[in-house]
Protein backbone atom coordinates (compact mmCIF):
# COMPACT_ATOMS: atom_id res chain seq x y z
CA UNK A 1 0.00 0.00 0.00
CA UNK A 2 0.76 3.65 -0.33
CA UNK A 3 0.08 5.86 2.27
CA UNK A 4 -0.30 9.89 1.26
CA UNK A 5 0.56 11.99 4.17
CA UNK A 6 1.10 15.94 4.32
CA UNK A 7 3.71 16.70 6.23
CA UNK A 8 2.61 20.32 7.01
CA UNK A 9 -0.10 19.24 8.99
CA UNK A 10 2.49 19.35 12.12
CA UNK A 11 4.58 17.18 14.88
CA UNK A 12 1.25 16.23 16.70
CA UNK A 13 -0.37 14.28 13.60
CA UNK A 14 2.70 13.00 12.56
CA UNK A 15 3.40 11.21 15.50
CA UNK A 16 -0.14 9.80 15.46
CA UNK A 17 0.71 8.50 11.36
CA UNK A 18 3.97 6.81 13.25
CA UNK A 19 2.55 4.48 15.87
CA UNK A 20 -0.48 3.42 13.21
CA UNK A 21 2.64 2.60 10.94
CA UNK A 22 5.31 1.11 14.41
CA UNK A 23 2.39 -1.33 14.28
CA UNK A 24 1.70 -2.01 11.05
CA UNK A 25 5.23 -2.85 10.85
CA UNK A 26 5.18 -4.99 14.04
CA UNK A 27 2.71 -7.00 11.74
CA UNK A 28 4.62 -7.28 8.68
CA UNK A 29 2.54 -5.01 6.07
CA UNK A 30 4.41 -3.26 3.59
CA UNK A 31 3.80 -0.21 2.97
CA UNK A 32 5.67 3.33 1.35
CA UNK A 33 4.80 6.78 2.67
CA UNK A 34 4.49 9.14 -0.17
CA UNK A 35 4.86 12.96 1.42
CA UNK A 36 3.12 16.10 0.26
CA UNK A 37 4.33 19.31 -1.00
CA UNK A 38 1.57 21.30 -2.19
CA UNK A 39 -2.43 21.49 -2.56
CA UNK A 40 -3.26 19.07 -4.69
CA UNK A 41 0.04 16.84 -4.77
CA UNK A 42 -1.73 14.52 -3.01
CA UNK A 43 -4.14 13.91 -5.97
CA UNK A 44 -1.07 13.51 -8.10
CA UNK A 45 0.33 10.78 -5.83
CA UNK A 46 -2.63 8.81 -5.75
CA UNK A 47 -3.64 8.63 -9.29
CA UNK A 48 0.59 7.69 -10.03
CA UNK A 49 0.05 4.75 -7.55
CA UNK A 50 -3.27 4.00 -9.38
CA UNK A 51 -1.74 3.94 -12.42
CA UNK A 52 0.95 1.67 -11.14
CA UNK A 53 -1.17 -1.18 -10.23
CA UNK A 54 -1.21 -0.21 -6.11
CA UNK A 55 -4.18 -1.83 -4.55
CA UNK A 56 -4.73 0.59 -1.51
CA UNK A 57 -3.65 4.18 -1.45
CA UNK A 58 -4.32 5.38 2.51
CA UNK A 59 -4.96 8.79 2.43
CA UNK A 60 -3.10 10.02 6.51
CA UNK A 61 -4.57 13.15 7.00
CA UNK A 62 -8.39 15.38 7.22
CA UNK A 63 -11.25 15.61 4.77
CA UNK A 64 -9.49 17.58 2.54
CA UNK A 65 -6.48 15.11 2.06
CA UNK A 66 -8.97 12.18 1.58
CA UNK A 67 -10.55 13.92 -1.15
CA UNK A 68 -7.37 14.84 -2.69
CA UNK A 69 -6.66 11.25 -2.87
CA UNK A 70 -9.87 10.02 -3.81
CA UNK A 71 -9.70 12.58 -6.87
CA UNK A 72 -6.51 10.61 -7.92
CA UNK A 73 -8.29 7.53 -7.61
CA UNK A 74 -11.39 8.19 -9.24
CA UNK A 75 -11.99 5.74 -12.22
CA UNK A 76 -9.31 3.07 -11.18
CA UNK A 77 -10.18 -0.07 -8.93
CA UNK A 78 -7.91 1.37 -6.43
CA UNK A 79 -9.33 1.01 -2.61
CA UNK A 80 -8.82 4.19 -0.21
CA UNK A 81 -7.63 3.92 2.87
CA UNK A 82 -8.22 6.52 6.07
CA UNK A 83 -6.01 7.23 8.82
CA UNK A 84 -7.71 10.17 10.32
CA UNK A 85 -5.16 12.62 11.59
CA UNK A 86 -7.67 16.24 10.71
CA UNK A 87 -9.33 18.57 12.94
CA UNK A 88 -12.71 17.64 12.32
CA UNK A 89 -12.41 13.85 10.78
CA UNK A 90 -16.27 14.07 9.47
CA UNK A 91 -15.71 11.53 6.79
CA UNK A 92 -14.09 9.07 9.70
CA UNK A 93 -16.98 9.48 12.37
CA UNK A 94 -19.75 9.06 9.29
CA UNK A 95 -18.24 5.73 8.24
CA UNK A 96 -17.47 4.61 11.78
CA UNK A 97 -13.95 3.92 11.12
CA UNK A 98 -11.69 3.29 14.27
CA UNK A 99 -9.32 6.09 15.79
CA UNK A 100 -6.78 4.06 18.09
CA UNK A 101 -4.03 3.23 16.07
CA UNK A 102 -4.26 -0.51 16.63
CA UNK A 103 -7.50 -0.38 15.17
CA UNK A 104 -6.34 1.34 12.20
CA UNK A 105 -3.64 -0.54 11.35
CA UNK A 106 -6.39 -3.74 11.59
CA UNK A 107 -8.81 -2.09 9.42
CA UNK A 108 -6.15 -1.02 6.75
CA UNK A 109 -4.96 -4.62 6.58
CA UNK A 110 -7.99 -6.69 6.95
CA UNK A 111 -10.92 -4.34 6.49
CA UNK A 112 -13.68 -4.60 4.32
CA UNK A 113 -14.80 -1.63 1.59
CA UNK A 114 -18.44 0.69 1.13
CA UNK A 115 -18.25 2.31 -1.82
CA UNK A 116 -18.66 6.24 -1.44
CA UNK A 117 -20.26 8.40 -3.44
CA UNK A 118 -18.00 11.81 -3.58
CA UNK A 119 -19.65 14.85 -5.13
CA UNK A 120 -17.57 17.49 -7.91
CA UNK A 121 -18.35 21.40 -7.80
CA UNK A 122 -17.96 23.06 -10.77
CA UNK A 123 -17.25 26.80 -11.71
CA UNK A 124 -15.00 29.23 -13.37
CA UNK A 125 -11.81 27.89 -11.19
CA UNK A 126 -12.11 24.50 -12.67
CA UNK A 127 -13.59 20.94 -10.88
CA UNK A 128 -13.00 20.17 -7.07
CA UNK A 129 -14.16 16.65 -5.90
CA UNK A 130 -15.29 16.70 -2.25
CA UNK A 131 -15.84 13.20 0.01
CA UNK A 132 -18.60 14.72 2.49
CA UNK A 133 -19.96 18.32 2.24
CA UNK A 134 -19.61 21.65 0.57
CA UNK A 135 -20.36 25.20 2.26
CA UNK A 136 -21.07 28.20 0.68
CA UNK A 137 -21.65 31.69 2.71
CA UNK A 138 -20.49 32.05 6.33
CA UNK A 139 -18.72 29.39 6.93
CA UNK A 140 -16.67 29.35 4.00
CA UNK A 141 -15.71 32.66 5.28
CA UNK A 142 -14.65 30.85 8.21
CA UNK A 143 -12.63 28.60 6.40
CA UNK A 144 -11.03 31.27 3.68
CA UNK A 145 -9.96 33.35 6.58
CA UNK A 146 -8.86 30.41 9.16
CA UNK A 147 -5.26 31.12 10.14
CA UNK A 148 -2.99 27.99 10.05
CA UNK A 149 -1.26 28.19 12.63
CA UNK A 150 -4.73 29.23 14.88
CA UNK A 151 -5.67 26.00 13.15
CA UNK A 152 -2.75 23.79 14.58
CA UNK A 153 -2.90 25.51 18.03
CA UNK A 154 -6.34 25.23 18.72
CA UNK A 155 -7.53 22.10 16.29
CA UNK A 156 -11.81 22.53 16.12
CA UNK A 157 -11.82 25.41 18.49
CA UNK A 158 -10.09 27.92 15.78
CA UNK A 159 -13.30 27.66 13.91
CA UNK A 160 -15.15 29.17 16.75
CA UNK A 161 -12.63 31.25 17.34
CA UNK A 162 -12.44 32.84 13.63
CA UNK A 163 -16.27 32.46 13.39
CA UNK A 164 -16.39 35.37 16.20
CA UNK A 165 -14.01 37.32 14.17
CA UNK A 166 -16.08 36.50 11.00
CA UNK A 167 -19.67 37.56 12.45
CA UNK A 168 -18.51 41.29 13.11
CA UNK A 169 -17.69 42.04 9.48
CA UNK A 170 -19.26 39.59 7.27
CA UNK A 171 -22.62 40.67 4.85
CA UNK A 172 -24.61 38.12 5.00
CA UNK A 173 -25.67 38.42 1.60
CA UNK A 174 -28.77 36.12 0.16
CA UNK A 175 -27.70 33.56 -1.95
CA UNK A 176 -29.58 32.49 -5.13
CA UNK A 177 -29.57 28.44 -5.98
CA UNK A 178 -31.38 26.06 -8.33
CA UNK A 179 -32.22 22.59 -6.62
CA UNK A 180 -32.89 20.23 -9.57
CA UNK A 181 -33.80 23.51 -11.71
CA UNK A 182 -36.59 24.84 -8.76
CA UNK A 183 -34.86 28.29 -7.84
CA UNK A 184 -34.45 29.29 -4.07
CA UNK A 185 -32.71 31.60 -2.01
CA UNK A 186 -30.82 31.57 1.31
CA UNK A 187 -28.55 33.01 3.61
CA UNK A 188 -26.17 30.25 4.10
CA UNK A 189 -25.93 26.75 2.49
CA UNK A 190 -24.37 23.50 3.10
CA UNK A 191 -25.01 20.83 0.31
CA UNK A 192 -23.57 17.72 2.13
CA UNK A 193 -22.96 13.98 1.52
CA UNK A 194 -23.63 12.83 5.25
CA UNK A 195 -25.52 13.42 8.01
CA UNK A 196 -22.48 14.87 9.87
CA UNK A 197 -20.87 18.77 10.12
CA UNK A 198 -18.07 19.77 12.06
CA UNK A 199 -16.78 16.81 13.37
CA UNK A 200 -19.27 14.41 14.77
CA UNK A 201 -22.52 16.62 15.34
CA UNK A 202 -25.53 15.44 13.28
CA UNK A 203 -27.14 18.26 10.49
CA UNK A 204 -28.90 16.12 8.05
CA UNK A 205 -30.67 12.71 9.94
CA UNK A 206 -30.91 10.14 7.22
CA UNK A 207 -27.91 11.45 4.56
CA UNK A 208 -24.69 8.72 4.11
CA UNK A 209 -22.05 9.09 1.37
CA UNK A 210 -22.77 5.74 0.43
CA UNK A 211 -25.60 7.10 -1.97
CA UNK A 212 -26.01 9.03 -4.63
CA UNK A 213 -27.62 12.58 -4.25
CA UNK A 214 -27.47 15.48 -1.89
CA UNK A 215 -29.05 16.66 1.37
CA UNK A 216 -29.28 20.69 1.15
CA UNK A 217 -29.43 22.69 3.79
CA UNK A 218 -30.65 26.27 3.66
CA UNK A 219 -30.37 28.51 6.42
CA UNK A 220 -32.84 31.34 5.95
CA UNK A 221 -32.22 33.51 9.03
CA UNK A 222 -29.48 36.02 8.46
CA UNK A 223 -27.30 38.17 10.37
CA UNK A 224 -24.64 37.82 13.56
CA UNK A 225 -27.69 36.96 15.93
CA UNK A 226 -29.21 33.79 13.65
CA UNK A 227 -25.07 32.75 13.20
CA UNK A 228 -24.36 32.72 17.05
CA UNK A 229 -27.51 30.99 17.24
CA UNK A 230 -27.05 28.10 14.91
CA UNK A 231 -23.47 27.97 15.93
CA UNK A 232 -24.33 27.09 19.64
CA UNK A 233 -27.21 25.01 18.29
CA UNK A 234 -24.37 22.61 16.35
CA UNK A 235 -22.38 21.32 19.37
CA UNK A 236 -25.43 20.10 21.26
CA UNK A 237 -27.06 18.18 18.35
CA UNK A 238 -30.31 20.30 18.05
CA UNK A 239 -28.96 21.87 14.23
CA UNK A 240 -31.81 19.81 12.06
CA UNK A 241 -34.60 21.42 14.78
CA UNK A 242 -34.11 24.99 14.15
CA UNK A 243 -36.15 27.46 12.84
CA UNK A 244 -35.23 28.87 9.61
CA UNK A 245 -33.46 25.81 8.50
CA UNK A 246 -34.65 23.39 5.87
CA UNK A 247 -33.23 20.37 4.39
CA UNK A 248 -34.22 19.72 1.01
CA UNK A 249 -33.19 16.40 -1.13
CA UNK A 250 -31.44 17.30 -4.21
CA UNK A 251 -29.80 15.14 -7.19
CA UNK A 252 -28.06 18.51 -8.17
CA UNK A 253 -27.79 21.95 -6.80
CA UNK A 254 -26.43 25.01 -8.82
CA UNK A 255 -25.24 28.24 -6.79
CA UNK A 256 -25.89 31.11 -8.86
CA UNK A 257 -24.72 34.20 -6.79
CA UNK A 258 -21.43 35.21 -7.89
CA UNK A 259 -18.61 36.01 -5.35
CA UNK A 260 -19.79 34.00 -2.79
CA UNK A 261 -17.12 32.57 -0.54
CA UNK A 262 -17.10 28.74 -0.86
CA UNK A 263 -15.19 25.90 0.70
CA UNK A 264 -15.32 21.98 0.34
CA UNK A 265 -14.49 19.49 3.30
CA UNK A 266 -12.81 22.18 5.59
CA UNK A 267 -10.98 23.72 2.59
CA UNK A 268 -11.19 27.05 0.42
CA UNK A 269 -12.98 26.22 -2.56
CA UNK A 270 -13.26 29.75 -4.62
CA UNK A 271 -16.33 31.43 -4.75
CA UNK A 272 -19.45 30.82 -6.71
CA UNK A 273 -21.43 30.40 -9.01
CA UNK A 274 -20.89 26.42 -8.43
CA UNK A 275 -22.22 23.58 -10.17
CA UNK A 276 -22.77 20.83 -7.90
CA UNK A 277 -23.35 16.98 -9.18
CA UNK A 278 -22.42 13.34 -8.06
CA UNK A 279 -19.05 12.48 -9.07
CA UNK A 280 -19.27 9.54 -11.94
CA UNK A 281 -18.57 6.75 -10.17
CA UNK A 282 -17.98 5.78 -6.49
CA UNK A 283 -14.72 5.22 -4.37
CA UNK A 284 -14.48 2.07 -2.80
CA UNK A 285 -13.24 2.71 1.22
CA UNK A 286 -11.76 0.62 4.20
CA UNK A 287 -13.72 0.75 7.05
CA UNK A 288 -13.63 -1.24 9.90
CA UNK A 289 -14.13 -4.97 10.09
Amino acid sequence: MVIVFNPAAGQRRALLLWRVLDVMSENGVRFEVSETSHPGHATKLARRAACAGVPLVVAAGGDGTIAEVANGLSGSPCRLGIIPLGTANVLAHELGLPFAPRAVAAALAFGRSRSVWPGIASGPGGSRLFVQMLGAGFDAQVVHNLPVCLKRALGRSAYVAQSLREIARYRFPRIRLRIDGREDEAASVIVTKGHLYGGCFTLAPGATPTQKGFTVALFDRSGPLAALIYGAALPLNLMPRMPGLRLLQAGSVEICSAAIPAQTDGDAAGEAPLQITDAEAPVSVVVAQ
